[in-house]
């Protein structure tokens, strides 16, 4: 075996700066919320833009619904149900009218549809209608809590633990901004045919009319939901989400298209501080960040070098478009440094992550990492090309 197989790979640093800089760029510090607990994510990007105390375990009221719709949209993917399909009313389901606000209205004598019941729980935020819809999806509601558990832990919320489907307080029922966010993505990136529920500001059942609590739906047109919450023990707590298209435009007079923002805050004092702050969120999210469109998916970023391999340079960059959220005024300050693993040693294959590609703004402060991939594989060479590069590797 020769020498050089013994080596230890070692990384090798490129920088690319994209733009001189005239100052550093300094952090911006998000407006003042009234809230215990508070995350802003850019769902475009993927990036945290602000937090407070996001990982914190609290109380999350009726944002539990948010897993509870998640997985009832799941049994709808999965043909375990229909929207036209109705569902009975169980004594249980009844039995949440006792002392509870947040009802849909319904009663052992009906038979709604799974469709009413959604409109129903995430509108009206009906514990009776999230009560029989987790029946309806897994037969019983201590079942469906498994269920909702299990989900959870696939995720990796490791605040979160539940303990009923519609988020009365109880002993070790829990969840943190952070979590709620990702339970909150989810079902935007993953059922956005189902998304539409969460925009609808009233809803009508039983002859009784019920406004969505969400205020932002009414006063902001660019918000299209998403869910309230209220205990005694939670507080007032909005989930909210905004898309707004802006003009800015990223490297190459790319415009970034339009961008989704996701404000979570948990523990107002009133329904109005609750949106106040949810806006207040939102408004600052968008101005103080500019959306760039960094590089493009599935081209070539850089063309290391290759050993052992059938052609002598690999095409390496990103598998998807890169589009960052960065502080306003920075978008041409940026800075971006490769880190890869060297020597590259065929077959590589497509898709192979072989390094990441960082980005950050002229001070230094650290905005994204991507993975780097190759993008074109480059299979072994034969025996003699191998054993040449072998030589020069060890000469190396």
């Amino acid at each position: 075996m020769f020498l050089f197989e013994t080596l230890r790979r070692f990384l090798v640093t490129t920088t690319l700066t994209l733009a001189a800089a005239a100052a550093a760029a300094q952090p911006i510090a998000p407006p003042e919320i009234a809230a215990r607990q508070y995350v802003l994510v850019d769902l475009t990007t993927g990036q945290t833009l602000a937090e407070r105390d996001a990982d914190v375990p609290a109380d999350p009221a009726s944002l539990t619904k948010l897993m509870t719709a998640y997985l009832v949209f799941t049994a709808l993917r999965d043909g375990k149900l229909t929207l036209e399909q109705t569902l009975p009313v169980s004594q249980r389901a009844w039995d949440e009218r006792k002392g509870d606000p947040s009802l849909m209205f319904i009663n052992p004598t009906m038979t709604p549809k799974v469709d009413e019941l959604l409109h129903g729980m995430i509108v009206q935020s009906g514990n009776d209608a999230t009560v029989a819809l987790a029946e309806g999806v897994a037969g019983s509601v201590e079942t469906f809590v498994a269920m909702m558990n299990r989900q959870a832990q696939a995720w990796g919320l490791k605040n979160t633990e539940f303990r009923n489907p519609t988020g009365m307080t109880e002993p070790g029922h829990r969840s943190s901004a952070r979590d709620i966010a990702t339970i909150a993505a989810r079902i935007i990136q993953d059922f956005p045919q189902y998304y539409r529920y969460y925009a609808v500001r009233e809803y009508t059942y039983n002859n009784i009319r019920q406004d969505n609590r969400n205020l932002l739906l009414r006063r902001d047109p660019t918000v299209d939901g998403m869910k309230t919450g209220y205990t005694a023990a939670a507080g007032y707590c909005l989930v909210a989400s905004a898309v707004r298209q802006f003009p800015n435009l990223g490297p190459g007079g790319q415009a970034p298209g339009p961008r989704r923002l996701l404000s979570v805050v948990l523990g107002t004092a009133s329904r109005e501080a609750r949106a106040n702050e949810s806006q207040k969120l939102l408004n600052w999210g968008f101005s103080a960040f500019d959306a760039i469109k960094l590089f493009d998916g599935g081209k070539p970023i850089a063309t290391p070098e290759v050993w052992k391999g059938t052609r002598r340079q690999a095409a390496i960059g990103v598998a998807n478009d890169v589009v960052l959220a960065v502080p306003r005024g920075e978008a041409d300050r940026l800075q971006t440094r490769i880190e890869r693993t060297d020597p590259l040693v065929a077959p590589l294959a497509q898709g192979q992550r072989v390094g990441t590609l960082k980005i950050a703004t002229r001070a230094g402060a650290p905005v994204g990492e991507v993975p780097l991939v190759v993008l074109e594989a480059v299979p072994e060479a034969g025996i003699v090309g191998r054993a040449w590069d072998a030589l020069r590797l060890w000469i190396r």
